[in-house]
């Protein structure tokens, strides 16, 4: 089959469609004829050999995927050839064809296309778990979510909004506006102002319920003068440093404050499938009527892939970046 290789790890340009072994379905796989893929920061940092897949996943890049069932494996009962499905994997999907496990995988509902499909399982399983999982936000808390109009973000603001929850994003101010379009009810350009004083002048001084952070390090120390009594901070990427100097960790206590770090792809199968299960059990029928709805930023061909990761490392996109594979 023709799949994108890594020539070795390196930049975009590294990125080359050849030839790779098709993948055979397991027992309780579903092989799929892949219409479409996304990128994920996970992605650029395999491609320059910092993040080598889980052990038994697939060397290609790819987490997620949209696409025709060709073959089911024999213990599958869910679906059958000719289905639409999308869903998340641990790698592979930058292919003409990869397996899922069955219980990953979800019907597509009809009113999306492929594109928008493959833009759904990475972000909203992340946000879904970052705000319901680990958050455990409720109706009428408010929560701040950095990197707004990020694929993340996007889902999350969107989340969020569906539990009834006060949205507060920060984002660079031409990418505010997509924000508050989505239901954020209050925007940072946290390019011009401190992020912290606009939290806590919105709030008269009380402060978050719930974080959900990308940038680690030099936003520690807001984050939790943000968060207010019993608040918890979900830390799922560190794209600003890991670093914190000089800290009283006396805050954290005083305010019984919870402190989460997580990644994804990392976890259990049994982790990713309950998580699925809840999602779409949360979400689906939000997306089947629109009110919750997949935020492309842009469609590349797969033959284009250097391209779509250039622009990824830009940080212009708002949404997702999807690959539709031919």
């Amino acid at each position: 089959m023709k799949a994108i290789l890594v020539k070795e790890p390196g930049g975009p340009e590294q990125l080359t469609l050849g030839e790779y072994e098709q993948p055979l379905p397991m027992p309780y796989e579903l092989l799929v004829r892949v219409h479409a893929t996304a990128l994920n920061r996970a992605d650029t940092l395999q491609r320059q050999g910092k993040y080598p897949p889980p052990k038994g996943a697939s060397p290609l890049l790819g987490l997620e995927i949209a696409g025709e069932v060709v073959e089911v494996g024999i213990n599958c009962r869910r679906f059958k050839k000719g289905d639409m499905v999308f869903g998340l994997l641990p790698g592979g999907g930058y292919a003409e064809y990869a397996v899922i496990d069955e219980e990953m995988a979800m019907a597509v509902p009809d009113n999306l296309t492929m594109e928008q499909a493959a833009a759904i399982p990475e972000v909203f399983l992340t946000a879904y778990q970052a705000l319901g999982w680990l958050g455990k936000l409720k109706a009428g808390e408010r929560v701040l979510i950095h990197a707004g109009a990020s694929g993340v973000g996007t889902a999350a603001i969107q989340l969020a909004r569906q539990m009834k929850a006060e949205v507060l994003v920060t984002a660079s101010e031409y990418k505010l506006h997509a924000c508050k379009e989505l239901g954020a009810h209050k925007t940072i350009n946290y390019q011009e102002v401190s992020f912290e004083d606009e939290v806590l002048a919105y709030t008269n001084s009380e402060g978050v319920d719930v974080i959900v952070d990308f940038i680690s390090g030099p936003y520690f120390k807001q984050n939790i003068e943000c968060l207010r009594l019993d608040g918890r901070l979900i830390i799922l990427a560190s794209l600003g440093g890991g670093k914190v100097d000089d800290f009283d960790l006396r805050k954290i206590l005083v305010k019984r404050l919870q402190v989460t770090g997580s990644t994804l792809r990392s976890r259990s199968k049994n982790y990713q499938v309950k998580l699925t299960q809840d999602m779409s059990s949360f979400a689906m029928s939000h997306f089947k009527t629109g009110a919750i709805k997949p935020v492309v930023d842009s469609v590349y061909d797969w033959q284009d892939v250097a391209e779509a990761h250039r622009y990824m490392e830009q940080n212009k996109n708002i949404g997702k970046i999807v690959l539709r594979v031919n």
